[in-house]
């Protein structure tokens, strides 16, 4: 018998896989996606990814309807929050922490 992975478990296995990545339970329950000493999100279960990005980076996903407000900071551009629900999503938010590592490695010379 095959036991299916759940979307964190799958994110994760993805995610871990990059270099430089580091992984930790937080305090609040929250599963964090490090670069270094950068988080790049993080994952409450297997039902919402938090991160954040510049705020015109933020307004493009946003408009895009991949993103909605971190829930902290409504209506404040910037920080993010991407819902987990679907195979599709758990694809999303892989590729969302990829746009957060792709851009860490590239502006601060990150470990890649």
């Amino acid at each position: 018998m095959t036991q299916t992975q759940t979307a964190s478990e799958q994110i994760t296995e993805q995610v871990a896989a990059w270099p430089g990545i580091e992984t930790a339970h937080g305090e609040r329950g929250e599963y964090s996606i490090r670069l270094g000493r950068r988080e790049l999100g993080h994952l409450h279960g297997d039902r919402v990814l938090h991160l954040g990005f510049p705020k015109a980076v933020w307004q493009e996903l946003f408009d895009a309807g991949r993103i909605d407000y971190h829930p902290v900071f409504p209506g404040k551009p910037g920080y993010a929050a991407r819902r987990i629900e679907t195979q599709a999503d758990v694809l999303d938010v892989i590729a969302l922490l990829r746009l957060n590592y792709d851009r860490a490695v590239e502006h601060h010379g990150l470990p890649a």
